[in-house]
């Protein structure tokens, strides 16, 4: 199996009022979010980003770790599971000229609002049945995504993520290592269905064979 390691260690971390989160969100902006539609990205605070905009202050420092990390070159490929907007999938671009890249989210909202360069590399498609050969990818991504499924459909997408790299994967999915931190994962969920600790992760990466690196999103 891979290995726990925070490849998103310069990326901007965000201050989080957990109380107040949790005051305001209900289960029906949990079902609204789940759509993935206008209103998650672009619309009420409440269910979800309340505004997906790109900012390059995001994804460009975090783009040198990948890089080194990976060996990534322009004769490199990566895919984005879960790309949202595209803009992860720009900055690589940008920044590592000729790398190819393509990216593939649940959402035809977040893939009609895509990037104007990221349109040819981008297509709506589920997780779980990636529209790719076996082996296509050099590098395979995503990022706090499969855990938007239930348990059984995240294995399915975790195998899914093996079959279409060539060994080297990296995913972050939601998760606590105590009850303080589970009280919090709790309270700032919106969109994620598969929530366990960081032991039964590791448990299941082994019982559904995936062998790619990963870490934790924990408020």
């Amino acid at each position: 199996m891979g290995k726990e390691i925070d490849l998103l260690e310069n990326y901007p971390k965000a201050k989080r009022n957990l109380d107040e989160r949790l005051a305001s969100k209900n289960e029906i902006d949990r079902a609204i979010a789940r759509e993935f539609g206008r209103e998650f990205f672009d619309g009420d605070r409440n269910h979800g980003y309340g505004g997906f905009n790109y900012m390059p202050r995001f994804w460009q420092p975090v783009i040198p770790t990948f890089k080194e990390y990976w060996d990534l070159t322009p004769d490199s490929s990566l895919l984005d599971v879960g790309c949202a907007k595209g803009f992860m999938l720009h900055d690589l671009t940008t920044l590592i000229p000729g790398i190819t890249v393509k990216g593939v989210d649940i959402s035809e909202y977040a893939i009609d609002n895509v990037m104007e360069n990221m349109k040819p590399h981008t297509q709506v498609a589920n997780a779980m049945h990636l529209p790719f050969a076996d082996d296509a990818f050099d590098v395979v991504i995503s990022i706090n995504t499969v855990h938007n499924l239930g348990l059984n459909e995240c294995g399915k997408a975790l195998q899914e993520i093996e079959r279409v790299s060539r060994g080297k994967s990296f995913i972050t999915v939601d998760a606590y290592r105590n009850e303080e931190e589970e009280e919090r994962m709790y309270a700032w969920n919106l969109t994620a269905k598969t929530i366990m600790s960081v032991d039964e992760w590791i448990k299941f990466f082994k019982e559904v064979n995936y062998n790619g690196d990963y870490f934790w999103f924990i408020p």
